[in-house]
């Protein structure tokens, strides 16, 4: 009897290899791109903006004129700004400009957005309302300048029809500045009205369903749901206005050249008077950096006022 041959029993073929445990793919970095791309602009904020500040603070110090070499003189421009009774001044005719110009210009505004927001969404009526901030500044003075003419002007012929004896508005010391606001409030206005109707677009509409359903009106609509929701857009609006109108010059230099009698000399004409015309480089710095100074603490409290850093729209 032959000695039994162990046969090996058949074996499972070992399954195939796989692919192995994944390894997480890495985040793409995008930070070289986006520095490339903000390059452009933070070379164009450092020379036209930064080294022209680090400038203005340098000859704020110094008794610089067009005709010298700028010589240190510490903080003597200031100590003379707090006892220069034309700062103050100027300071003042400003305040007087910023007062009538937001005033007016706000309250225009919020009645043509609400108006077409509630109304119209025309891309017709918006494109005319942005037509006169499009005009150039100059541009927008010397027409208005002609159309307030005391003999030629039309607005003093429209006066004269219904009665009204013509008046030299940009010539009087007490309707000039009034004028002059009121020019700026023409041209800036419909620009301003078409940020805060974006900002109405962004409230939802069955707000005003729901209101509608309860019975309110459209002033009640106007006052308990638009002007709430709509106060970090209008808060924007503010402080960009005041930032532009403590920057009013060109209509000023154009029309009344600060005149009459220094009632339209706003500040920032006072300093191209001292740059300009009596050459006191420093001393105009030293102004403009007060200035600096004033805007950022009427920013910061308007800022926090109106609460522009919250929304009640959740």
């Amino acid at each position: 009897m032959r000695d039994a041959v162990a046969v090996p029993a058949a074996t499972a073929p070992d399954p195939p290899a796989g692919p192995g445990p994944l390894r997480p793919r890495r985040a793409r970095d995008d930070r070289r791109v986006a520095w490339l791309f903000l390059l452009p602009v933070l070379l164009g904020f450092a020379v036209f903006y930064l080294y022209p500040t680090v400038r203005g603070v340098w000859y704020s110090l110094t008794d610089y004129s067009l005709l010298n070499t700028p010589k240190f003189v510490g903080a003597d421009n200031y100590a003379e700004l707090v006892s220069d009774g034309q700062f103050w001044d100027s300071l003042k005719v400003t305040a007087y400009y910023v007062v009538i110009n937001i005033g007016s210009q706000t309250l225009l505004a919020l009645g043509l957005a609400a108006l077409m927001h509630r109304l119209t969404r025309s891309v017709l009526v918006r494109a005319m309302m942005l037509l006169p901030w499009l005009v150039p500044n100059v541009t927008v003075a010397l027409l208005w300048m002609w159309l307030l003419d005391a003999d030629l002007g039309f607005f003093n012929h429209l006066l004269g029809l219904v009665g009204v004896e013509h008046r030299t508005y940009l010539n009087s010391p007490l309707w000039a500045m009034p004028a002059v606001a009121l020019v700026n409030t023409w041209a800036y206005t419909g620009y301003t009205a078409l940020l805060l109707y974006a900002g109405m677009l962004q409230i939802p509409s069955h707000l005003y369903e729901s209101a509608a359903l309860d019975g309110a009106g459209e002033w009640r609509m106007f006052r308990r749901i638009t002007l709430p929701l709509l106060r970090p857009i209008l808060a924007l609006v503010l402080v960009v206005s005041l930032i532009g109108s403590f920057q009013i010059f060109d209509t000023v230099a154009v029309t009344t050249k600060g005149g009459p009698m220094g009632a339209t000399r706003v500040i920032y004409f006072y300093i191209y008077q001292q740059a300009f015309t009596y050459f006191h480089m420093g001393y105009a710095s030293a102004v403009a950096m007060a200035l600096v100074l004033i805007l950022g603490v009427l920013t910061f409290v308007q800022m926090r006022l109106l609460r522009a850093s919250r929304s009640d729209l959740t």
